[in-house]
């Protein structure tokens, strides 16, 4: 499967399969970030995926794929502080904010900082119906956060530190798409980059979970955040993986602009799942961010 994947970067089947993979893992990504924000803390919750998925990763890692070259390691540790980074982010920023409000403006800040961080590390370069499709994009995603600032009426009190801290997740949101699409085109096997990123990224967030859970007066029962976090981690496995092969097979600042129609998926799950108002004003800016990446897409 290795040999077939590398063999389609840069040909048109290729393209095609990034484009794919990009959608694929905004929709998961979306699942991803409500399966932290649902009923239980998100710490608690990103501690049972994070937990969930090193797991599943460490006989991968250390018995069937090939082993990460020496020059690794160093790419290994600085992917783990940038995505540990942004974790502490996200987590405080659900933890102020309500879901279609923080998520917005996490994936809205990311692509734009990704498509710079993209033109600096690879070189890529977007035509100007791509800018013009970024740009129709980041409106319908701002226009949604704008919104849901003036008129949403959970946790007003917190609102504002909420917004900041979901702008500083998406600076981290676009560090770690760009630097993770250098450490994934550095080795030979991408599924090697993969099975190891996934075995350190776990490794911070359990044991801070843990502890909140101890020092909480009404734990939540482990069996059903166990469960969460099991579906958290294959998710996670199938959202991250897609948008890293896409970015190896393709450009990378493509592949985050289509990603972010997860905002769509999320105001759409935050409705119909997590039981927040979602208004005619709301659908309109999220055709906005649906054309944006269509003419990102027809644009390239």
């Amino acid at each position: 499967m290795t040999a077939w994947l590398t063999g389609l970067e840069g040909t048109e089947a290729g393209h095609q399969l990034a484009l794919i993979l990009a959608l694929s893992a905004a929709f998961l990504h979306a699942v991803f970030g409500a399966l932290q924000k649902g009923r239980h803390d998100p710490w608690m919750s990103r501690g049972a995926i994070d937990f969930s998925y090193a797991a599943m990763a460490a006989p991968f890692a250390l018995f069937v794929v090939p082993w990460p070259e020496p020059h690794m390691w160093p790419i290994f540790a600085t992917a783990f502080v940038i995505h540990t980074t942004y974790k502490f982010l996200q987590a405080f920023a659900y933890s102020k904010g309500a879901y279609t409000v923080v998520y917005p403006v996490v994936r809205g800040t990311g692509p734009l900082f990704a498509v710079i961080g993209a033109y600096m590390l690879f070189g890529e370069t977007f035509t100007g119906v791509q800018w013009l499709g970024v740009a129709v994009l980041l409106a319908g995603i701002f226009g949604l956060a704008v919104y849901n600032l003036i008129y949403l009426e959970l946790n007003r009190d917190t609102l504002v530190i909420a917004l900041m801290l979901a702008v500083a997740t998406g600076l981290f949101v676009a560090c770690y798409t760009t630097y993770d699409a250098y450490g994934i085109r550095a080795t030979a096997d991408p599924f090697t980059f993969l099975a190891w990123f996934f075995l350190f990224d776990g490794l911070v967030m359990p044991p801070i979970a843990a502890l909140r859970w101890r020092g909480m007066a009404n734990r939540p029962s482990l069996g059903p955040l166990m469960a969460r976090g099991v579906v958290g981690a294959v998710v996670a496995f199938l959202s991250f993986g897609s948008i890293m092969l896409a970015t190896r097979l393709d450009k990378v600042g493509e592949a985050a602009v289509l990603r972010e129609t997860s905002t769509v998926f999320a105001a759409l799950i935050g409705w119909l799942v997590l039981k927040e108002t979602v208004g005619p004003r709301r659908i309109a800016l999220m055709g906005l961010i649906a054309a944006g990446a269509v003419i990102v897409e027809v644009g390239g």
